[in-house]
């Protein structure tokens, strides 16, 4: 067993498999195969379990056994399964260990959970989560994985600046700092001469590069951003399973999630890593793009019939594309090109013009099985408490605390005046949908990047995920910390001066 420091209700424990570490492993790189990391799982469920639609399966491999997993989070959530919750004050947590740990078999998507099933994960993150806020881990790192700010190059010194300081012989431990790979040949940054100071440092710069985060999640310990929300986004969409802590230093514009001043990262730094960090786990957003099957665009097609129906036997209606974990939130919009309509033979350019001019977007939402409503709008948007500040608010939607469980609904600049933000349970599976008779085709886009084009009769499954977001915060509470962010950003119920009070009459 790993060594715990904790209080006697301690409950929370994590099983050790270091004694088998090889060389490498000891280093902060992983000897397990690309599939091992692949297929890492937070909770696992037998393959035979009934699924919601049948659409929505990928191949199994028909094990029936339980799964180890990679991730510190996902290890204190099985462990989370077994045992009751705790108030436990300080826990020492060595993730080196579990570099080298199997995980065979493919993958359970939430979307194929039942209601029963996706109502249990997610309340195991949400009850580890509470504890965790009142808990600091003292991590035992070796890899940091640093993130600036992408092409900005006033960061580069700052990123300089930090690396010398972490591979310093100065520190408790001889850090591995992983980088950039475009890093290794820029000029301002002069790797070579980092490198060259001290003996020491020799073979601990490394570079990383979107296939090493994607596939070795687990060659990190600990994660540094400098950059603003965007950054912090970006590390998120790198780590699109198993998620190292990742902490932000303040350098963007605004900062709702960025909560440490780079003018003072020695000092966080040396805290963080002597007397531990305090997590919050943050809700992510399983996206899935399912392809309509139908080859031809038939007259009498209804997706409605085809997501409330039950499917035959035989068939499939529709094929999942692609699968996204996002932080923010997940946009079905009329895209970038609104005028590509799907009507032939306009009789002359200008009525071709006119026609486009009027497009929009015309989706069909449903909820766990029902059809929930029609949308005619620009688009809709379904958001995360994290993702309440960003493009949610903007389109009308409410802020909410990050540590509500739910799922925010908001239409863009709907067609009626009545449609008005939804806030939906974290247990509910989403699906938005393009119908067979719209006159044009949607985008979806996965926290504004890989935009793909949904055709009529595809549409874009959307549940909580299995994989949440830890973010490193300060010491304040969650609820201080998130109105202070509010609050500093976007003057939140600020006004010029406080009503003056009365000043009685003198008789």
């Amino acid at each position: 067993m790993v060594q715990t420091e904790a209080k006697a209700d301690l409950t929370l424990h994590v099983p050790s498999t270091g004694a088998g570490l090889n060389n490498a492993e000891l280093h902060g790189e992983s000897s397990a195969s690309e599939s091992e990391y692949q297929h890492a799982l937070e909770v696992v469920f037998n393959d035979d379990n009934p699924h919601r639609r049948r659409s929505s399966l990928v191949a199994s491999g028909g094990r029936d056994q339980k799964r180890s997993t990679t991730c510190f989070v996902h290890q204190l959530l099985e462990k989370q399964r077994k045992r009751p919750a705790a108030n436990p004050s300080t826990f020492i947590e060595d993730r080196n260990h579990d570099k080298g740990i199997k995980t065979p078999g493919e993958e359970t998507h939430s979307r194929l959970l039942t209601k029963r099933q996706l109502a249990d994960m997610a309340m195991e993150v949400r009850e580890l989560s509470k504890n965790l806020t009142s808990v600091r881990l003292r991590l035992r790192v070796k890899t940091v994985f640093l993130l600036v700010k992408a092409h900005d190059e006033s960061l580069i010194g700052y990123t300089k600046e930090l690396v010398e300081w972490l591979l310093s012989d100065e520190r408790d431990a001889p850090y591995i700092v992983y980088v950039e790979n475009t890093l290794e040949t820029n000029r301002d940054f002069d790797a070579k001469g980092i490198v060259s100071r001290e003996p020491s440092r020799e073979g601990r710069l490394k570079y990383w590069t979107n296939e090493l985060c994607a596939k070795r999640p687990n060659t990190f310990d600990f994660a540094v951003t400098l950059g603003g929300d965007g950054t912090l986004l970006y590390a998120s969409w790198l780590f699109q399973r198993v998620v190292p802590p990742v902490l932000s230093f303040a350098m963007g514009s605004l900062g709702f999630l960025t909560k440490f001043d780079y003018d003072g990262f020695r000092e966080t730094l040396t805290t963080a890593f002597r007397d531990g960090v305090t997590v919050s786990l943050r809700l992510r957003f399983e996206g899935t793009v399912m392809r309509s099957q139908h080859k031809s665009r038939e007259q009498g097609e209804n997706l409605v019939e085809e997501l409330v129906g039950i499917e035959a036997e035989d068939k499939f209606t529709h094929k999942p594309a692609a699968k996204y974990e996002i932080l923010n939130d997940i946009v079905v919009d009329r895209g970038p090109h609104p005028s590509k309509l799907q009507i032939a033979d306009f009789e002359t350019a200008s009525m071709l013009k006119e026609r486009n001019s009027i497009a929009m977007s015309s989706l069909e939402i449903f909820g766990d099985g029902e059809h929930f409503t029609t949308v005619q709008a620009d688009g809709v948007c379904v958001a995360t408490p994290t993702g309440s500040t960003a493009y949610n608010l903007a389109a009308g939607g409410s802020l909410c605390h990050p540590e509500n469980p739910v799922i925010l609904l908001t239409a863009i600049c709907a067609h009626t005046l009545s449609f008005r933000p939804i806030i939906l349970p974290d247990t509910i599976v989403l699906r938005v949908g393009v119908p067979y008779d719209a006159r044009t085709s949607s985008w979806a886009s996965f926290d504004g990047r890989e935009r793909v084009e949904l055709h009529p009769g595809d549409y874009v499954t959307i549940s909580a995920s299995r994989f949440p977001f830890a973010n490193i915060m300060q010491s304040k509470s969650a609820s201080e910390d998130w109105i202070s962010s509010i609050s500093r950003t976007l003057n939140w119920n600020s006004r010029a001066a406080k009503q003056k009070s009365f000043k009685e009459w003198q008789s």
